[in-house]
């Protein structure tokens, strides 16, 4: 029988989430979840089981008739040079468009990123989904070796490259000028740190993101909704001071925790996803938007 979440020890969620963040290699993960194989369930089971599902996930297809989506070029001067993004829009759409930039996890631009993508652009906006893993040749097709391959690239160069998003839909003659950003993990750090550094920034979404330091804290201009996991202590370790300095320099910002949900709760490719508080925090992402920049 298909193993099912309420089957799983929460101890198994935790060593993913060491191992989907580098905390522990491969050898050690598999030697670690061992333990966790008794009573019929084998390490095969568990496995199949936490590793995202990329093949039955997908909430808007590609050939959705609701919109058009695209693979797109831009160039990021200082961060990798040329770099490739699904752009995404709704299909005859009249007017001016806000725009969102869909930043990704640890693991380069795989299917769920875009997905997301163009659940944005059904949703009325225009979306850029990059992937920071181009200039080593992109998503490799698995998130194990996404994950290897983004350790090679500097974080900060990385966060160029979706600056240099920003001004890329930002300048879309379809453009009304407003563009925001919603990220997941590593995107989550992304939006927050586009945050910081863009003043003009329309709004900023950070998924379980860590958070930038106090001192560039105090330099967002940004309206933010942050969405924390319950059960995400690493991350979570961070928010009170983050919160902090957001008072202290009057940032307009909401925070929600969703509890006893786990990190990476909003992605539905793997067991972490809980169905009623990604719906939840999605409902919010987009009416967060769409007050701040349509």
């Amino acid at each position: 029988m298909p193993l099912k979440k309420e089957d799983i020890s929460q101890e198994v969620f935790d060593l993913y989430d060491e191992y989907a963040h580098n905390k522990i290699d491969r050898r050690k993960f598999i030697e670690r979840l061992s333990v966790y194989a008794v009573g019929g369930i084998t390490i095969s089971s568990l496995l199949s089981f936490i590793m995202p599902d990329y093949e039955t996930t997908a909430l808007v297809s590609a050939d959705d008739d609701r919109l058009s989506s695209e693979y797109i070029t831009y160039d990021s001067p200082k961060g990798g040079g040329k770099i490739k993004g699904l752009f995404s829009k709704p299909e005859g759409a009249s007017g001016k468009l806000p725009g969102i930039i869909v930043v990704h996890e640890n693991r380069g631009l795989n299917p769920y990123i875009e997905d997301v993508g163009r659940r944005c652009a059904v949703d009325g906006f225009m979306s850029l989904a990059p992937d920071a893993l181009t200039p080593l040749g992109g998503y490799p097709g698995n998130d194990d070796e996404g994950r290897a391959l983004q350790r090679q690239r500097d974080r900060d160069e990385m966060l160029e490259d979706f600056i240099a998003a920003y001004h890329w839909l930002k300048n879309r003659p379809e453009s009304n000028g407003k563009v925001g950003v919603v990220g997941f993990c590593f995107g989550g750090w992304i939006s927050n740190m586009m945050a910081v550094r863009l003043p003009d920034l329309g709004a900023a979404v950070p998924f379980y993101g860590s958070q930038p330091s106090n001192e560039d804290a105090a330099k967002i201009k940004a309206p933010l909704m942050l969405q924390y996991a319950g059960l995400d202590s690493r991350v979570n370790a961070g928010w009170p001071d983050y919160e902090q300095a957001l008072k202290a320099n009057g940032v307009s910002y909401e925070a929600f925790v969703y509890p006893d949900v786990n990190h990476g709760f909003h992605n539905n490719t793997t067991p972490r996803y809980d169905e009623a508080a990604a719906t939840l925090a999605w409902q919010r992402t987009i009416a967060f938007f769409k007050k701040h920049l349509m």
